[in-house]
């Protein structure tokens, strides 16, 4: 098998591959390897290499439905026993996980071969993947643009060929918007459909759920039915669907209503492309047979941004005190970063749970707007994937905020809320581009980002997809409809078709 075979089958149909003997999970690997040696100065996707792993794995019986496929792991609370997890982090860099996260067990158990690890910005904090530690991850469609975060680097490596499928996880958006700047699939879980056992109950008060990101609707659906259920000791057990989802999938998913805007709820601007992607996803449905029409949960956009932001805030400061209470430190974190453990410890406690009960207003909300409509229809991002640097903060202000950080002086300042008004005008700063995502993180519902829209520049931008809370066998049923309609799987950025067209072979990688 060369580059350009393994191009052109996605995980489920190189997994049949195997079955039937026609390919081998060794020469899958290699490929893999290969392709991620070819593109790693370009792309820099993997921040670490596990062949030694990988190859121990195939020394035994593969099992599951993706037996002998290559796969990718996230930097960040998918531990793998015995290597660092390091979130992207200086602190975290010799954070080494006796056990396997329950995601991570069931990726082996299905067979997958997991041969690195993808890069993510520090913490998983950045809805962009340029963390100091491992250094930006490009997007293969546009070197000079990011794939999106935070998990940008399990994108740009589905995007570049390395592997068909990798893993995700989204707290705020972080699956559905590399998805959208990538042109792949993305779906987020319910909340509580997939364990974040057996080291969490819940990431960030349930608003974090684990998922892939691939090329194809079957994929993601494949690897939910690996994904979904309960382990021993999680809060809560979310009923099972009432048929495998790569089964549910495949049906007709009916005459939906769907209502759609795409007004930013924060009042910020939203670009012409993305109200174009809108639109066109729109004018699709209707052509399929759905009514579509615009409306929008009764929502306070700016009131859900701050319920977001003190989540954001507040959980930095425990992190990065967890870890090094564990003995995990290895340096400083990110200026950022820093920046948030000041801000994050001055929320108070009924600040933060005045916030977290606000939740239960919004999810009502989406609830009353689901009895009329089956799907609200959104960008997932509200501007092309954004050049590199595009989203920092001015050189000016990161210095002041770097100098108040270092005397205590932004300590106290938060303290006596005088920095209210600035960290709400950098909070907005940071959402103007995505503003859309965290809706479904807080309401608990799933959603996705499907690529039915690419810019006059050439560059992806998703649609976003959510239903009403358990129902991610609509949404893969609604996905593969439009998966059919319009068909995405075959459109690659230049750099991996060239790199197909010529046969797409390089040394093999080492660890």
């Amino acid at each position: 098998m060369d580059f350009d075979t393994y191009l052109r089958h996605d995980a489920t149909s190189l997994a049949a591959l195997v079955a039937r003997g026609e390919a081998t999970p060794h020469q899958l690997l290699d490929l893999a390897l290969a392709r991620q040696a070819q593109v790693h100065g370009r792309v820099n996707a993997v921040v670490r290499l596990m062949e030694e792993e990988a190859r121990r794995q195939l020394q035994g019986p593969l099992r599951g439905p993706f037996a002998g496929v290559p796969f990718l792991l996230k930097d960040t609370l998918q531990d793998y026993a015995g290597l660092p997890t390091t979130n992207a982090s200086r602190v975290m860099r010799h954070h080494v996980p006796t056990r396997h996260a329950a995601v991570v067990r069931r990726y082996l158990d299905a067979g997958l071969v997991v041969f690195g690890k993808t890069n993510l910005p520090e913490f998983a904090l950045k809805g962009v993947t340029d963390p100091e530690l491992f250094g930006r991850t490009n997007n293969p469609w546009n070197l000079a643009h990011t794939p999106g975060g935070s998990s940008g680097g399990a994108a740009a490596a589905v995007a570049a060929g390395i592997v068909p499928m990798a893993a995700g996880n989204d707290g705020g958006g972080s699956i559905r918007i590399p998805a959208a700047c990538c042109g792949l699939f993305g779906l987020r879980p319910s909340r509580g459909r997939v364990s974040a056992g057996p080291d969490v109950g819940e990431v960030w008060f349930g608003a974090s759920s684990e998922g892939v990101l691939s090329r194809s609707v079957r994929d993601s659906a494949l690897a939910l039915d690996v994904l979904q259920g309960a382990e021993p000791g999680d809060p809560f057990i979310v009923a099972p669907p009432a048929a495998p989802y790569a089964d549910l999938m495949r049906h007709d998913p009916g005459r939906l209503r769907i209502g759609f805007t795409s007004a930013s709820p924060l009042g910020t601007e939203v670009h012409p492309e993305a109200v174009a992607a809108v639109r066109h996803a729109a004018q699709l449905l209707r052509s399929l047979g759905h009514e579509v029409e615009e409306a929008a949960p009764e929502i306070d956009g700016a009131a859900l941004a701050t319920s977001y932001l003190h989540v954001y805030f507040g959980q930095v400061p425990a992190l990065v005190a967890r870890m090094r209470a564990a003995g995990a430190g290895g340096g400083e974190p990110e200026l950022m970063t820093r920046l948030l453990v000041t801000l994050g410890s001055a929320i108070k406690a009924p600040a933060l749970t005045t916030q977290l009960a606000q939740w239960n207003s919004f999810a009502r909300a989406l609830g009353r707007f689901h009895q009329r409509y089956d799907m609200l229809l959104t960008p997932t991002l509200a501007h092309p994937p954004v050049r590199h640097g595009a989203g920092d903060l001015p050189p000016a202000q990161q210095a002041a905020l770097g100098f108040l950080q270092r005397t205590g002086m932004l300590g106290l300042l938060a303290r006596l809320g005088l920095l209210d008004s600035t960290v709400e005008k950098i909070a907005q700063d940071n959402l103007r581009y995505v503003p859309f995502t965290q809706l479904s993180n807080l309401t608990g519902t799933p959603s996705m980002s499907v690529p039915l829209h690419w810019t006059a520049d050439g560059l992806p931008l998703g649609v976003q997809f959510v239903a009403p809370f358990g129902r991610e066998d609509r949404l893969l049923q609604l996905a593969h409809q439009l998966e059919e309609a319009q068909p995405w799987f075959d459109r690659l950025p230049g750099m991996t078709q060239e790199d197909a067209a010529a046969g797409g072979r390089a040394g093999v990688a080492t660890a």
